[in-house]
């Protein structure tokens, strides 16, 4: 977590051996734990809560509480969660493809695309990367904006913040 985000990503990209593979664990690896801190801290939260340790005290498993006190509360900011760290992961695919580290030239990714468009930039074909990057930009903010509304499905007291 001490290294900047998008070097961690080329080291462990290139030690993949780059292409679809090395970039899909780059991304994975290096995701999850901002999504875990926060489901942990939800469970954390909902157990000490007044109703879970009544279940406790009545003689209720740690698996029946699990299941049906703390999963239901766990899983809408689980999904939640996921969903939101679509952008990162596509911004951050791109990233690291544009930089030569990530998917190989003849893959269909944006980040090639933008790559071999600035070949073009300076012999005035500045639509050559304008639009892709446009399609990224759009592709980012549409998985925002249904991560967010979902968030407000799932907790209406969400809204107001």
């Amino acid at each position: 977590m001490g290294l900047p985000h998008l070097v961690l990503l080329i080291l462990i990209s290139f030690m993949m051996g780059k292409g679809g593979r090395g970039v899909t664990i780059a991304v994975a690896l290096t995701h999850w734990p901002s999504l875990t801190r926060i489901v942990r801290s939800e469970v954390m939260q909902i157990r000490s809560s007044q109703y879970v340790q009544a279940s406790y005290r009545l003689g209720k498993s740690k698996i029946y509480v699990a299941v049906r006190h703390i999963l239901p509360h766990v899983l809408p900011v689980y999904m939640i969660g996921l969903i939101l760290l679509f952008p990162h992961a596509i911004m951050h695919e791109a990233a690291i493809t544009f930089l030569g580290f990530g998917m190989p030239a003849e893959m269909p990714a944006i980040g090639v695309i933008l790559s071999e468009a600035m070949n073009h930039i300076t012999t005035g074909k500045w639509w050559l990367a304008l639009f892709p990057g446009c399609m990224l930009l759009i592709a980012v903010i549409l998985f925002d904006v249904i991560g967010e509304n979902l968030k407000k499905l799932w907790n209406p007291g969400s809204a107001q913040e």
